[in-house]
């Protein structure tokens, strides 16, 4: 058992190195600040954008984790996640790439369906707009 009890924390190899690049960078823009250097400024933001697009990276390579809690046998952070090629559910960085999971949960896997016009009223007093939709009134 480990100081934090029997639970997964996600570490993984994108968070580390993802985590080691935000510091580097938060560093160089407080130190930028410090001493009024436009040149700091310009490496610690450079810095805090490699950080956001290695640890998308990495965790689009499998080296990052999914939402939740993960087996036990795969709680070291060395270990590759190998389900990161058919994206994860409800992770915005796998729908960015273009990734939709074939079990996605609440919604068809990224789909919009059509919605029901008549399921969408204004509550409170209306008056008709334009096309006979219903719109506040406005006093």
């Amino acid at each position: 058992m480990s100081a934090h009890g029997d639970v997964d924390l996600g570490h993984t190899l994108a968070g580390w190195t993802g985590t080691a690049l935000a510091v580097a960078g938060l560093s160089a823009l407080g130190a930028s600040v410090v001493a009024l250097s436009p040149s700091l400024l310009l490496l610690g933001t450079g810095l805090g954008l490699l950080a956001g697009l290695t640890t998308w990276a990495l965790h689009l390579a499998g080296w990052g984790k999914s939402s939740g809690p993960r087996p036990r046998e795969q709680w070291p952070w060395r270990v590759r996640d190998l389900g990161a090629r058919r994206g994860h559910p409800d992770c915005l960085g796998c729908r960015m790439a273009g990734r939709r999971p074939a079990t996605a949960t609440g919604f068809m896997a990224g789909r919009v369906t059509a919605v029901d016009q008549t399921a969408c009223t204004v509550p409170g007093p209306t008056r008709q707009g334009r096309g006979n939709s219903p719109v506040p009134e406005w006093n």
